[in-house]
Protein backbone atom coordinates (compact mmCIF):
# COMPACT_ATOMS: atom_id res chain seq x y z
CA UNK A 1 0.00 0.00 0.00
CA UNK A 2 2.52 2.67 0.85
CA UNK A 3 4.46 1.95 -2.47
CA UNK A 4 0.98 2.91 -3.98
CA UNK A 5 0.97 5.94 -1.88
CA UNK A 6 4.21 7.14 -2.64
CA UNK A 7 3.57 6.08 -6.42
CA UNK A 8 0.18 8.10 -6.87
CA UNK A 9 0.50 11.57 -8.30
CA UNK A 10 -2.25 13.70 -9.74
CA UNK A 11 -2.69 13.73 -13.46
CA UNK A 12 -4.29 16.32 -15.30
CA UNK A 13 -3.44 14.85 -18.98
CA UNK A 14 -4.69 11.28 -20.28
CA UNK A 15 -4.43 9.35 -23.16
CA UNK A 16 -7.67 8.65 -25.45
CA UNK A 17 -7.41 4.74 -23.83
CA UNK A 18 -10.62 3.72 -21.77
CA UNK A 19 -10.69 3.01 -18.72
CA UNK A 20 -12.29 -0.57 -19.06
CA UNK A 21 -15.97 -1.39 -17.35
CA UNK A 22 -13.88 -4.49 -14.85
CA UNK A 23 -11.27 -1.06 -13.79
CA UNK A 24 -14.52 1.11 -13.25
CA UNK A 25 -16.29 -1.46 -11.14
CA UNK A 26 -12.82 -1.97 -8.97
CA UNK A 27 -12.81 1.44 -8.44
CA UNK A 28 -16.32 1.83 -7.60
CA UNK A 29 -15.81 -1.17 -5.17
CA UNK A 30 -13.27 0.70 -3.30
CA UNK A 31 -15.08 3.68 -2.75
CA UNK A 32 -17.84 1.28 -1.27
CA UNK A 33 -15.77 -0.36 0.73
CA UNK A 34 -14.53 3.08 2.31
CA UNK A 35 -15.31 3.55 5.71
CA UNK A 36 -18.13 5.73 7.03
CA UNK A 37 -19.25 7.36 10.33
CA UNK A 38 -21.28 4.95 12.10
CA UNK A 39 -21.51 3.40 9.11
CA UNK A 40 -24.26 5.60 7.88
CA UNK A 41 -23.35 5.39 3.98
CA UNK A 42 -23.66 8.52 2.88
CA UNK A 43 -22.17 8.58 -0.25
CA UNK A 44 -23.03 7.99 -3.86
CA UNK A 45 -20.92 8.18 -7.15
CA UNK A 46 -22.08 9.03 -10.50
CA UNK A 47 -19.05 7.32 -13.00
CA UNK A 48 -19.47 9.31 -16.64
CA UNK A 49 -17.37 8.20 -19.28
CA UNK A 50 -19.83 9.82 -21.92
CA UNK A 51 -18.04 12.55 -23.79
CA UNK A 52 -20.80 15.08 -23.85
CA UNK A 53 -21.07 14.89 -19.83
CA UNK A 54 -17.31 14.93 -19.53
CA UNK A 55 -17.40 18.23 -21.57
CA UNK A 56 -20.43 19.13 -19.20
CA UNK A 57 -18.29 18.68 -16.45
CA UNK A 58 -15.20 20.01 -17.04
CA UNK A 59 -17.76 23.30 -17.13
CA UNK A 60 -18.53 23.20 -13.68
CA UNK A 61 -16.35 25.23 -12.06
CA UNK A 62 -14.61 28.70 -13.43
CA UNK A 63 -11.35 27.24 -13.29
CA UNK A 64 -9.21 23.85 -12.19
CA UNK A 65 -12.23 21.10 -14.01
CA UNK A 66 -10.75 21.77 -17.53
CA UNK A 67 -8.61 18.51 -17.51
CA UNK A 68 -11.83 16.56 -17.27
CA UNK A 69 -12.54 17.28 -21.03
CA UNK A 70 -9.59 14.46 -21.41
CA UNK A 71 -10.43 12.10 -19.12
CA UNK A 72 -11.86 8.73 -20.07
CA UNK A 73 -13.56 8.37 -16.65
CA UNK A 74 -14.63 10.92 -14.35
CA UNK A 75 -16.82 9.72 -10.64
CA UNK A 76 -19.07 12.59 -9.21
CA UNK A 77 -17.89 12.01 -5.68
CA UNK A 78 -21.70 13.01 -3.40
CA UNK A 79 -22.90 12.34 -0.21
CA UNK A 80 -26.80 12.72 1.45
CA UNK A 81 -26.62 15.04 4.10
CA UNK A 82 -29.59 13.87 5.73
CA UNK A 83 -28.00 10.69 6.54
CA UNK A 84 -24.83 11.61 7.90
CA UNK A 85 -23.76 15.18 9.41
CA UNK A 86 -20.24 14.23 8.89
CA UNK A 87 -20.67 13.61 5.15
CA UNK A 88 -18.05 15.93 3.64
CA UNK A 89 -15.41 13.33 5.68
CA UNK A 90 -16.73 10.50 4.47
CA UNK A 91 -16.81 11.24 1.00
CA UNK A 92 -13.94 12.33 0.72
CA UNK A 93 -12.55 9.29 2.49
CA UNK A 94 -14.09 7.17 -0.77
CA UNK A 95 -12.62 9.84 -2.97
CA UNK A 96 -9.04 8.82 -1.50
CA UNK A 97 -9.53 5.45 -1.73
CA UNK A 98 -10.82 5.36 -5.49
CA UNK A 99 -7.76 7.46 -6.38
CA UNK A 100 -5.40 4.40 -4.35
CA UNK A 101 -7.29 1.94 -6.38
CA UNK A 102 -6.86 3.51 -9.84
CA UNK A 103 -2.89 3.68 -8.82
CA UNK A 104 -3.18 -0.04 -7.87
CA UNK A 105 -4.98 -0.63 -10.79
CA UNK A 106 -1.93 1.12 -12.76
CA UNK A 107 -4.81 3.96 -14.20
CA UNK A 108 -3.68 7.68 -12.82
CA UNK A 109 -6.31 10.32 -11.47
CA UNK A 110 -7.15 13.51 -10.37
CA UNK A 111 -9.28 15.13 -7.51
CA UNK A 112 -11.48 18.45 -8.44
CA UNK A 113 -12.70 19.38 -5.49
CA UNK A 114 -16.51 21.03 -6.27
CA UNK A 115 -17.73 21.49 -2.66
CA UNK A 116 -18.16 25.58 -1.91
CA UNK A 117 -16.36 26.30 -5.51
CA UNK A 118 -17.88 29.04 -7.59
CA UNK A 119 -18.96 28.63 -11.40
CA UNK A 120 -19.19 31.96 -13.23
CA UNK A 121 -23.27 31.76 -14.74
CA UNK A 122 -24.66 34.27 -17.43
CA UNK A 123 -23.21 37.67 -17.38
CA UNK A 124 -22.05 38.80 -13.77
CA UNK A 125 -24.08 36.30 -12.01
CA UNK A 126 -22.22 33.43 -10.15
CA UNK A 127 -23.53 30.01 -9.36
CA UNK A 128 -22.07 27.52 -7.46
CA UNK A 129 -20.50 24.67 -8.85
CA UNK A 130 -22.43 21.80 -6.44
CA UNK A 131 -25.41 23.76 -7.53
CA UNK A 132 -24.71 22.87 -11.56
CA UNK A 133 -23.75 19.77 -10.93
CA UNK A 134 -27.08 19.22 -8.98
CA UNK A 135 -29.47 20.65 -12.29
CA UNK A 136 -27.26 18.43 -14.41
CA UNK A 137 -27.90 15.01 -12.52
CA UNK A 138 -30.83 16.09 -11.11
CA UNK A 139 -30.08 15.56 -7.17
CA UNK A 140 -32.00 15.95 -4.14
CA UNK A 141 -31.28 19.31 -2.48
CA UNK A 142 -29.99 17.14 0.32
CA UNK A 143 -27.59 15.92 -1.87
CA UNK A 144 -24.09 17.52 -1.77
CA UNK A 145 -21.36 17.09 -4.50
CA UNK A 146 -18.04 17.06 -2.90
CA UNK A 147 -15.53 16.41 -5.73
CA UNK A 148 -15.10 14.62 -9.22
CA UNK A 149 -12.37 12.48 -9.37
CA UNK A 150 -10.93 12.12 -13.10
CA UNK A 151 -9.26 8.71 -13.93
CA UNK A 152 -7.46 7.44 -17.13
CA UNK A 153 -4.07 6.18 -18.12
CA UNK A 154 -1.89 9.53 -18.10
CA UNK A 155 -0.06 11.19 -20.57
CA UNK A 156 3.36 11.08 -19.70
CA UNK A 157 4.98 10.27 -16.41
CA UNK A 158 5.68 11.90 -13.10
CA UNK A 159 8.03 10.65 -10.29
CA UNK A 160 7.44 8.82 -7.48
CA UNK A 161 7.58 10.55 -4.03
CA UNK A 162 10.19 9.26 -2.02
CA UNK A 163 10.38 9.04 2.17
CA UNK A 164 13.04 11.96 2.45
CA UNK A 165 10.84 14.33 0.76
CA UNK A 166 8.02 13.95 3.39
CA UNK A 167 7.58 16.89 5.56
CA UNK A 168 8.89 14.76 8.87
CA UNK A 169 8.96 18.05 10.35
CA UNK A 170 4.84 17.69 10.64
CA UNK A 171 5.03 15.07 12.83
CA UNK A 172 5.73 14.34 16.68
CA UNK A 173 5.42 11.43 19.01
CA UNK A 174 3.94 12.88 22.36
CA UNK A 175 4.43 16.27 21.61
CA UNK A 176 3.33 18.92 19.60
CA UNK A 177 4.58 18.93 15.99
CA UNK A 178 7.75 21.42 15.65
CA UNK A 179 7.16 22.33 11.63
CA UNK A 180 4.95 25.41 10.55
CA UNK A 181 2.20 24.40 8.97
CA UNK A 182 3.01 25.47 5.31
Amino acid sequence: MLQIMYKRRSVRQYTAEPVTPEQTRQILAAALLAPTGHNKKPCRFIAVSDRELLDKLAAAKEYGADFLRQAPLAVVVTADGSLSDIWMEDAAIAAAYMQLAAEALGLNSCWSQIWRRPRRGEGEETQWAEDYLRDLFALAPQVHVLAIVAVGHGAGTKQARKEDDLPWGHVSYDTQPSGRSE
